[in-house]
């Protein structure tokens, strides 16, 4: 009998050495603890644009195994983000960037206008949302109407009661609201100045309401990639402020977020966690994006640090007693992947593995080689925090030879549970659903 339950025993334990053998790693420059190059500080910055092939109608992004996806509305006019209200409806920011001289001087600002264009990223900003609603038996939206225009590049969106606000790229404003209109024509109400003026250099303003909808949280990103526009131009930017909407006041929440755009509440934990943007120009593994939870009163290292108290020698003068207190985020996402879209699942109707865990919309890089990003992934969690390797869920933005079909940026979970992704390249919201 001894002898049996020594195999037993003998069996389990190479069960479970084989099982940690079989595990999935963790992909370069991702995870809670990524390994970091050595800064490669470049003279002449890699630039590798992926030049605009949009899709066909009869062509459609990959989906991970036992998904199906479809498109929910096509020729939009650059979808770039998007909000389910509560009755299902779904609104779409149509947006670009507003005009910011200042932000394209010389022969570099040049440059980057160029490549924009080539990128598909340089249209005027239609300045409007859009709202679809239902489903018809193809899938797609059964109607879509003007929800309000005139607006200055909008971007974030946050409902409260019968007030729905929009995150303009200069402003947050406050509009009336009543379940299933299909259109607002009031004014809206300046509640709040946000960072603007002739650099804008991220130009896109996020906003999500507390659970019992006293705050407001909006990010705001840098005016320059680290600081050399100088830290006058970086004012009330890199952060996360939060609005208490009962008094009108703000605050800056936390700090050192270059690019903070995505924002969402984790289900579990009931924390806010935020897709942070990068630094450029150290290699094309540095800097990681991430996402992290966010802490009230936190710094988060930029522009003198990266992913903790990493120094970037390239700021001056430097700020050693503010890198001392920088935090190091929860989880990297690869360098250069332009991870933007945030949303956690909550629903039921897709398979279990995506439950609780975190959708990300990966825009793309226009500075490395090897391209990184176009591609939405999922990060499962287990009590609050990541826990494992990322899993590609749509992917196939580029084409074989390296053309942009597609770029996905904000990702939202609608109503019934479906996932919705807003390419802001091929102007089509796309709708992942279980493959029948």
């Amino acid at each position: 009998m001894h002898r049996y339950v020594c195999s037993f025993l003998l069996a389990a334990a190479c069960s479970t050495t084989l099982a940690h053998a079989q595990a999935p790693a963790m992909p370069v420059g991702f995870g809670p603890q990524p390994d970091l190059p050595a800064p490669d500080k470049q003279f002449i910055p890699t630039v590798n644009v992926a030049p605009v092939q949009r899709w066909t109608a009869a062509q459609r992004p990959v989906v991970a195994p036992g998904l199906a996806i479809q498109a929910y509305a096509r020729d939009l006019d650059h979808p770039r983000w998007l909000y389910v209200l509560p009755n299902g409806d779904v609104l779409v920011a149509e947006t670009n960037a507003p005009p910011k001289p200042d932000d394209s001087k010389g022969i570099k600002g040049a440059i980057m206008q160029m490549q924009m264009k080539k990128a598909g990223a340089a249209t005027p900003s239609a300045n409007r949302i859009t709202l679809l609603r239902g489903l018809d038996a193809n899938g797609v939206a059964q109607s879509r109407s003007v929800f309000l225009q005139g607006l200055n590049s909008p971007f974030g969106m946050a409902l409260v009661g019968n007030e729905l606000y929009i995150a303009n790229s200069d402003a947050l404003l406050r509009f009336p609201y009543k379940e299933g209109q299909t259109a607002i024509t009031a004014p809206g109400v300046k509640v709040m100045d946000l960072p603007g003026g002739s650099i804008n250099h991220h130009w896109t303003k996020n906003v999500v309401a507390s659970a019992d909808g006293k705050f407001l949280y909006v990010s705001v990103g840098s005016n320059s990639n680290v600081g050399e526009n100088g830290m006058a131009a970086e004012d009330g930017r890199a952060a996360i402020w939060q609005f208490t909407r009962a008094t009108g006041k703000a605050r800056v929440y936390a700090t050192g977020l270059r690019n903070p755009n995505g924002m969402a509440w984790q289900p579990k934990t009931g924390t806010l966690w935020t897709a942070v943007n990068e630094r450029d120009e150290l290699g094309n593994d540095l800097v990681p994006d991430y996402m992290t939870s966010v802490k009230d009163g936190a710094f988060y290292g930029w522009p003198y640090s990266y992913f903790g108290q990493h120094v970037d020698a390239r700021v001056k003068p430097p700020r050693p007693e503010l890198v001392a207190t920088a935090i190091a985020p929860d989880y990297a996402l690869g360098a250069h992947t332009a991870s933007l879209g945030l949303a956690f699942y909550d629903g039921t109707l897709l398979p279990e593995r995506y439950r609780g865990g975190a959708f990300i919309g990966q825009h793309g890089s226009w500075n490395r080689k090897p391209f990184s990003g176009y591609k939405v992934i999922h990060v499962p969690f287990a009590n609050g925090v990541p826990s494992g390797p990322p899993q590609d869920v749509v992917s196939g933005f580029l084409d074989e030879n390296g053309k942009a079909q597609g770029r996905p940026v904000g990702v939202a979970v609608d109503k019934v549970g479906a996932l919705l992704v807003a390419d802001d390249v091929g102007n089509v919201i796309w709708r992942v659903m279980p493959a029948r």
